[in-house]
């Protein structure tokens, strides 16, 4: 091949399969640049607002496609920049590459402006290869191996490019001894465990007479195998967050979320059950699994480092999840007893009743459990939803009922603010016919959302479908963080942390030509969604919400009782609504017919 150093980068990331790359130009990457320029649009570039913004499209891609995800930025502040979307994806197990801009070869270790030791600093979030390129011959084995590394372990991976290299010709590194010869290609391998090990996994499942399994984002391909198991076990069935879209809710053995965003029914089936099988799950807090000894484990898992972390497991098999469990459903007795599942069904029956009774709690002005609760039957059946993290992320986990065929996802390992938007559209580039719906909080817009609206501006008109909605929930308040200042700190509102301005969202998405639509009355939410939905262009839904809702969790314990009673006796700003909305939805789910 002839050309330059980022000719051949651009033509050999097209080679692996890559066909979109996110990111933000500046002139430490500008050879790259240059090349995908001169390539003619066969990899196609996205200019996000920012460069964190561009790493959370590249791990939302990774997410929403199984494929690695590339994002690019130049050298200095670019670089820099980056990191938080990348930990999102490394802390959500996701194949991303981050190519970085470096200062010429010459000035490094000079203190030239906007050199940082980008090794170093990469080290911890692209630890599995984090390389900078010193020859044009040394460029093509670091970009297979980061590109394999990436893809084979599920890992961020870094390649670091000095901007004098990126503009030299190109030339293969020659036969000779020192040098080295790469290939393109990698194939997904068989991980399942030995016969020996699934029996021993067969035996404690089929010796089990109240079985719950939670399922994580590494089942989100093996739905019919958790259903077979399911139904062979006789088990309830509880999703983390990244799980959401293993199994559709309209089953009613489905529990739902677990922890402190999860449900009733999921914290019920944990605490009675006696044996516990966990798939591709990391969930994180162990005190919303069985207490320790009271249930046998299995657990299954692609990442050994991962297995037997959050429970004490019996059997621990290292293998994918729906080959290991299509190996693993002929060793299962199916369970004809009935009493455990019937207990389970009913525990979810009750639960869906007190959901909708929370939704129809009278708020001021608008519940935000009712936003959500009034989407759910609306949505297109192969709808994707993204959520930021904070008090959205509630209503996200319990009140959407996700349907086969759906997909979701949020920044799950690193819970960070600002990643619904980037999600959205990098899941709509990579879906353009579906629907795509953010729920988003207010502080997240303000904090980085709100300007990749901007995007969404300058690229929707080339999406086939222009469903796109944004459902901001402004509630003046950094709410997930106040309720956890009164429940878990014991202290009232801090107005000057948690307070934030009153920002018009709708009218900033009509300015830069996309639909805005207002809606301060709960009367007005259903009707609401359906104009979004039908609308020829993106939408932003900006809702009034009641920032004195609280999220309940599952359970409220004896110590989270007292600190919240404490902050009522210190006095909070907005007491009179806390004591109103908490005492409603509490009473909503105790009282029958109560608002």
């Amino acid at each position: 091949m002839t050309g330059t150093v980022g000719d051949f980068l651009v033509e050999r990331l097209y080679q692996w399969g890559v066909r979109r790359i996110f990111g933000y130009p500046g002139d430490g990457i500008n050879g790259v640049f240059g090349a995908l320029s001169r390539a003619n649009g066969k990899i196609q570039f996205i200019q996000a607002r920012h460069e964190e913004m561009a790493a959370f499209m590249a791990s939302a891609h990774a997410k929403f496609t199984g494929e690695l995800g590339v994002c690019i930025a130049t050298s200095g502040p670019g670089a820099s920049h980056l990191l938080t979307g990348l930990y999102d994806a490394r802390m959500d197990h996701q194949p991303v590459l981050a190519i970085v801009g470096q200062q010429a070869r010459a000035a490094l270790g000079g203190h030239y402006q906007q050199e940082l030791d980008l090794l170093s600093m990469f080290k911890d979030v692209a630890g599995a290869f984090v390389q900078q390129a010193a020859t044009p011959e040394q460029v093509r084995h670091l970009l297979d191996r980061a590109v394999r590394t990436a893809v084979g372990e599920r890992r961020v991976t870094a390649l670091i490019l000095p901007n004098d290299l990126q503009d030299l010709p190109y030339h293969a590194p020659p036969r000779a001894h020192g040098t080295v010869h790469s290939g393109i290609g990698y194939s997904k391998p068989k991980v399942v465990p030995f016969d020996a090990d699934l029996q021993r996994a067969a035996d404690v499942l089929n010796a089990g007479r109240k079985v719950a399994i939670l399922v994580g984002a590494g089942a989100l391909q093996a739905t019919e195998q958790v259903i077979a198991v399911a139904e062979a076990l006789g088990a309830g069935v509880a999703k983390a967050l990244l799980g959401k879209a293993v199994l559709p809710d309209d089953l009613p053995w489905v529990t739902g979320a677990i922890g402190l965003l999860g449900t009733e029914p999921s914290y019920q089936l944990m605490n009675e059950c006696d044996t516990l099988l966990m798939i591709g799950s990391g969930f994180p807090y162990s005190e919303f699994l069985p207490k320790e000894g009271q249930a046998r484990g299995v657990q299954i898992d692609l990442q050994p480092d991962m297995l037997s972390l959050r429970y004490p497991m019996e059997v621990n098999l290292v293998g994918d999840a729906a080959q290991t469990l299509h190996a693993l459903l002929p060793l299962l007795e199916h369970k004809t007893e009935r009493r455990w599942r019937d207990k389970v069904e009913g525990w979810r029956a009750h639960w869906d009743k007190t959901l909708d009774k929370r939704a129809r709690v009278k708020a001021e002005p608008i519940n935000p459990q009712r936003v959500v609760h009034e989407l759910s039957p609306r949505l297109p059946d192969n709808a994707i939803i993204t959520s930021d993290s904070g008090s959205c992320a509630n209503w996200f986990a319990r009140d959407l009922q996700i349907r086969q065929g759906m997909q979701c996802s949020l920044s799950g390992g690193l819970a960070s603010m600002g990643a619904a938007v980037p999600y959205a559209i990098a899941a709509k580039f990579a879906h353009p016919q579906r629907a795509l719906v953010a729920l988003v909080g207010d502080g997240a817009m303000q904090m980085s959302n709100l300007a990749e609206l901007i995007t969404v501006a300058k690229y929707w008109q080339q999406w086939d479908n222009p469903q796109w909605i944004c459902a901001v929930f402004n509630n003046e308040d950094l709410n997930q963080v106040t309720w956890e200042q009164r429940v878990m700190e014991g202290d009232p509102k801090f107005e000057a942390s948690q307070s934030i301005p009153d920002v018009p969202y709708h009218l900033f998405a009509i300015s830069i030509g996309l639909q805005g639509i207002y809606v301060e009355r709960e009367a007005d939410i259903a009707g609401a969604w359906e104009r979004a939905l039908a609308a020829d262009r993106p939408v932003l839904i900006e809702f009034k919400t009641d920032p004195n809702v609280p999220p309940l969790p599952p359970h409220i314990t004896l110590e989270q009782a007292k600190k919240f009673a404490g902050t009522l006796l210190q006095g909070d700003p907005d007491q009179a609504g806390v004591i109103v909305q908490t005492a409603r939805q509490v009473l909503s789910s105790v009282l029958p017919g109560k608002k």
